[in-house]
């Protein structure tokens, strides 16, 4: 029974599938972008503190090389014998000669802000530095006489009773230079390595998962019924797979062979007794002998129909069976345009149609016989057929149509209604059992299709097979 084209529901689009290669090189892409930065975060901080001591223990020799100008005797700082200090004119390094060159030193008493002694690159500006407390030595970054940044370490020494502060500091501009010159170069040789990691790991997915796609490729051939089974030469993670599938294949057909043979044999049990029932009614005369007559007939219009689906049935579950849809249209079109040659009706079949039907020959050959014939029967001249693919996935399968049209009387939008229903016919004047539409719509059910019948642009009845189309993956 067919409905309007308005009230049809929309057919769902398929979700789009994952690529499992994709998701694991992702995956290992992002797990190897994270540890790569931080292993990169992890370099640039060991190698700034490293800077950092080497900086700190280059300042803690020009103090230790300024105490040792400052005492008199030379001796330790902590000896208390030692009187006094003298001003010291350190010059270790050229650069503390230099106006505002950013190497600086100062010498302080520690009760006091007021520098004793100073460096000539100070020029007379003070030298910023942090608190030192009671501690004997600490260092730290401060903004210098220019405002440029400087490190600073300072180291508290006692004179006698007299305690003083030692301050020697040095811009961090080229520190820092090397700092970031160090980062970019980490930055750069971690990208190397992780492009290379991330193809590696695509190549290794690649040719990890290939024996995946021989899987794929062999399952698609059975499918397509170019292969009885699938190649079991895998590695032994997947072969118990491809194994399962054979079993479950065979099987399948084990269990099809079954319900053929049941069938055959109900067939062959009913249609005997039937028979001889039909026979004895036919000889004797009376009402309950014409009762019996009919009720027989319609017995064995039932049983024909019933077994016809499950016969239908039990091939639709057949894995791995398909056909081409041409050859089969033309073999029927040359058969009914010989059958109806005296009616001179002109029959036009499909040309350049390369569609795959994922069915059995034979099934495709009843339900668009039974259209073809039913066309022939009520057409005044003509009868077309065409096939072709239909746009867009039905329930995510790929679909294509047969249509059947005829300028015959046609039928009613009631009539078409009636026409698939089981058993029902619309006109006792044209010879048939009357099962031919319901067991075209069974199948086509049965196969995921439809029958739908509508009124054709030649003025007769439009018969629109709707059928599985086998498609390349």
């Amino acid at each position: 029974m067919t409905t309007d084209p308005s009230e049809r529901e929309e057919p769902s689009q398929p979700k789009p599938q994952r690529s499992l290669a994709g998701r694991l090189v992702l995956v290992a892409a992002v797990w190897s972008t994270v540890a790569l930065a931080v292993a990169g975060v992890f370099l640039v901080s060991l190698y700034q503190r490293a800077s950092e001591r080497a900086f700190d223990a280059q300042l803690e020799i020009h103090i230790k090389a300024l105490i040792s100008e400052m005492l008199e005797s030379g001796e330790e700082v902590t000896v208390r014998s030692v009187p006094s200090v003298r001003q010291p004119s350190y010059q270790g390094d050229p650069r503390f000669s230099l106006p505002l060159s950013g190497w600086y030193w100062t010498v302080r008493r520690a009760d006091s802000p007021d520098i004793l002694y100073a460096s000539e690159s100070l020029v007379g500006d003070p030298l910023p530095v942090p608190e030192i407390g009671s501690g004997e030595k600490i260092a730290g970054f401060v903004a210098g006489p220019t405002g440029d940044e400087i490190r600073v370490m300072q180291q508290r020494i006692s004179v006698g009773d007299t305690p003083y502060v030692i301050a020697v500091g040095a811009a961090t501009a080229g520190f820092w230079a090397d700092i970031n010159e160090f980062a970019r170069l980490v930055a750069l040789t971690l990208c190397i390595v992780g492009l290379g990691l991330i193809l590696a790991i695509f190549l290794q997915v690649r040719v990890g998962l290939k024996p995946l796609v021989r899987l794929r490729a062999s399952l698609s051939a059975v499918r397509q019924g170019e292969a009885d089974r699938i190649d079991e030469e895998l590695p032994r993670e997947i072969a118990p797979l491809a194994v399962e599938l054979n079993s479950l294949i065979g099987s399948n057909r084990e269990i099809v062979e079954r319900a053929r043979t049941h069938v055959g044999n109900l067939a062959h049990g009913l249609k005997t007794p039937l028979s001889v029932i039909s026979n004895e009614a036919r000889a004797t005369d009376g009402p309950l002998a014409d009762k019996v007559t009919e009720q027989a007939g319609i017995m064995s219009d039932q049983i024909q129909h019933h077994l016809e689906r499950a016969r239908m049935a039990a091939q639709r579950r057949v894995i791995g069976v398909s056909c081409d849809a041409r050859p089969v249209l033309e073999r029927l079109v040359r058969a009914m345009t010989k059958i109806y040659r005296e009616r001179d009706i002109h029959m036009d079949c499909p040309q350049d149609v390369d569609l795959r039907f994922r069915g059995e020959s034979q099934d495709l050959e009843e339900m668009s016989g039974n259209l073809i014939d039913n066309a022939c029967k009520w057409a005044h001249s003509s009868v077309q057929v065409t096939a072709g693919p239909i746009s867009g996935a039905v329930s995510g399968r790929e679909m294509f149509e047969v249509l059947v049209e005829d300028d015959g009387p046609g039928l009613t939008k009631e009539e078409r209604a009636e026409a698939v229903k089981r058993g029902r016919r619309l006109d006792e004047t044209v010879p048939g059992t009357g099962l031919g539409l319901s067991i075209v719509a069974d199948l086509a059910a049965l196969y995921g299709g439809r029958l739908e019948l509508d009124r054709s642009d030649l003025g007769g009845l439009k018969a629109r097979l709707v059928l599985p189309l086998l498609g390349d993956s």
